[in-house]
């Protein structure tokens, strides 16, 4: 009988490394990962309400898969993240970054740092059913949840 992996452990299958410390990892490290994760989420959720042509599905994800959203999210997420969450968005949001901000004020483009980085720590500890509860509570409380799922239930 096969086993059922996550992507993670069928990657960690697929190429064995030399397990890292998950804090050996520098803020931009991690949010070099999250920032995919991020929006691997986001767009796997609007292929999934439904198929459009390309174009179209970039403008939908664009709206989720930015600074200024993200901004929000770290706004909004201070009481329900754990304490050791609270430590990667911080050390995140404060890391020296080398790159500058095309559509975002610098402490937009910041916080969104810390959340990139808090979804790489998440997705490297295998705790992405984490990372998708976390946005869909925030887009919900940012009344933000894509067209077609604003009156489905959290399963």
């Amino acid at each position: 009988m096969e086993e059922n992996l996550n992507l993670l452990q069928m990657i960690q299958t697929a190429f064995p490394t030399t397990k890292q410390d998950i804090r050996t990892y520098s803020p931009l490290a991690l949010a070099y990962v999250g920032d995919c994760v991020f929006e691997l989420i986001i767009r796997t959720v609007i292929m999934e309400l439904g198929n459009k042509q390309p174009e179209k599905l970039h403008k939908q994800a664009v709206k989720y898969v930015n600074a200024g959203t993200q901004a929000k999210l770290f706004k909004i997420w201070k009481e329900e993240l754990t304490e050791e969450e609270k430590d990667y968005i911080r050390r995140g949001r404060n890391a020296r970054s080398y790159t500058k901000a095309k559509n975002a004020t610098t402490s937009d483009y910041r916080k969104a740092t810390g959340v990139e980085t808090l979804y790489g720590y998440l997705y490297l500890t295998d705790q992405l059913p984490r990372a998708v509860e976390l946005l869909r509570s925030g887009l919900e409380k940012l009344d933000m949840l894509p067209a077609g799922l604003q009156d489905t239930e959290k399963e």
